[in-house]
């Protein structure tokens, strides 16, 4: 039984009662308010201990077709994106700043793949899509510490490329420290979103409906689920996901608007073009990753609807993931140059490697000494 519904049903026949028999007025309030109070209280409800998910789409007869396809679209994600981090590894040229940050959004796409991809990809082949409370919290949790590090790598490599192009003097002194600071703070700080957006969502109580209108465990349509007031839930996720995007976006326009003014200042037209190429690119992932991330998590309520989100999410959850090599890396001369070295000469390439492996560990050990000392 619904009691969410049953309730006010109640309420109304109720006050068709009193409307027939004033006497009846004080007896009938008092009798509603302990139903109420007795029957929605969080100890006689039910507590959903699973949730079924509506998945990609309801006709059985395109489960195999879709599994196939999102089978392929997985694969050549992991295959780009794990190229992108051999590349920018293994090659001494790409060691500078805009391809370490290329990597880390890299291994970003590379690591958020595995939280979304094994129960969609499973779902396509049972008929009951059901996932348990803790794992859609653990699968909601790992989402968002990969989906906010993208957000602010994004802003980040849009402040690289203007540091590059508007201050090349200043892009040569920049340190690898600085670079491990920029992205370790992204990091971090999608961990702790990542502990309390998750934390405020299955704080409520889930008693009625447990179907999420999703292919996964997103915190929009989770939302739409409880049975207890979810005003404080909605606030923090409206207000972390507002502070994130606006800030991102601040960061990218401010950086492309003086990379904009710079770039007629560039006396060679192939150093003009270059920056254009590369911040073109950049750009126009930002402009689709933030504009379905707007529409899915600052949408006026009233306006919302479950199946545009479901839609919109499919951009930064499969197609922003897939094109990321094509669209930073392999229409990139220098990353084409960087994978024909590694194909005609994968020994010095590996040389590279413990090479690049025994300088970071000398790095780590001797942050160690100054720790201690």
């Amino acid at each position: 039984m619904d009691l969410n519904h049953f309730v006010p049903q109640m309420a109304y026949y109720l006050s068709q009662f009193n409307n027939v028999d004033p006497v009846a007025t004080k007896f009938s309030q008092e009798s509603l308010m302990d139903f109420q109070t007795f029957y929605t209280s969080p100890e006689k409800l039910t507590q959903v201990i699973e949730f079924l998910l509506r998945g990609v789409s309801d006709r059985p007869e395109l489960q195999v077709s879709l599994f196939i396809v999102f089978l392929l679209i997985y694969g050549l994600t992991v295959t780009g994106n794990l190229g992108i981090i051999t590349l920018t590894s293994v090659d001494s040229r790409l060691q500078t700043p805009m391809y370490f940050f290329l990597r880390h959004l890299a291994i970003v796409h590379l690591s958020n793949s595995p939280v979304i991809a094994p129960k969609r990809l499973v779902n396509f082949l049972v008929k009951k899509k059901t996932i348990y409370h803790y794992c859609c919290a653990a699968q909601l949790g790992g989402f968002l510490v990969f989906i906010v590090g993208e957000v602010f790598m994004l802003a980040v490599m849009a402040y690289d490329r203007y540091v590059t192009i508007c201050n090349p003097l200043l892009y040569k002194v920049v340190s690898r420290e600085s670079c491990f600071l920029f992205v370790s703070l992204a990091y971090i700080y999608g961990v702790f979103t990542a502990n309390l957006v998750p934390s405020c969502a299955f704080s409520m109580s889930y008693c009625s409906s447990h179907v999420i209108n999703h292919f996964s465990c997103d915190v929009v349509p989770l939302l739409a689920l409880p049975c207890s007031n979810a005003y404080l839930p909605e606030t923090v996720v409206f207000v972390s996901a507002a502070t994130n995007l606006m800030l991102s976006l601040i960061i990218v326009l401010v950086s492309y608007f003086n990379i904009i003014l710079s770039v007629p200042r560039i006396r060679s037209s192939e150093g003009r073009k270059k920056a254009f190429s590369t911040c073109a690119s950049h750009m126009m992932v930002v402009i689709v990753f933030s504009g379905t991330l707007l529409l899915m998590y600052l949408q006026p309520k009233m306006d919302h609807s479950l199946d545009t989100d479901k839609m919109a999410s499919r951009f930064y959850t499969l197609v922003i993931p897939m094109l990321n090599p094509v669209i930073y890396s392999f229409r990139n001369k220098d990353a084409i140059d960087a994978l024909k070295r590694v194909l005609l000469n994968p020994c010095e390439s590996l040389k590279s490697v413990r090479f690049q492996v025994r300088q970071i560990n000398d790095k780590m050990v001797n942050v160690g000494r100054r720790l201690l000392m």
